[in-house]
């Protein structure tokens, strides 16, 4: 089994080079919780069908420019990546975003991936 290290690494080689849904299918639990900083029914998913599909209407719904990621910064059973984006979403204006992404593990897998927004 992947070190914590191991594992962050890979994940953010995958997003780095663009390939958020192949970092999801490879590390992933079936299990996973998704929680992200709003209301509604996307602030809180569960089991990775439904985190599939949230990351299907974010494609669908924004034109992405241009994503940065900056890390893995890990800590025990956890790391945390950094994301810049430059984004419009549909119907709406080109804006800039910054977010973090924590994502805790269990057993090899991430089990909880948490997102806080920035200004």
């Amino acid at each position: 089994m992947m070190t914590t290290q191991e594992l962050a690494h890979a994940f953010t080689e995958l997003c780095k080079a663009g390939k958020f849904d192949d970092a999801g299918k490879r590390f992933w639990s079936e299990d996973i919780v998704s929680i992200e900083p709003m209301t509604g029914e996307m602030a809180m998913l569960k089991g990775r069908k439904a985190v599939e599909a949230k990351g299907a209407w974010w494609a669908a719904n924004h034109e992405v420019h241009s994503i940065s990621v900056e890390g893995p910064f890990t800590n025990g059973e956890q790391f945390a990546l950094r994301f810049a984006l430059d984004v419009t979403p549909k119907g709406k204006a080109r804006m800039s975003m910054t977010e973090v992404g924590l994502y805790t593990l269990k057993d090899g897998k991430v089990v909880e991936e948490r997102f806080f927004f920035g200004g």
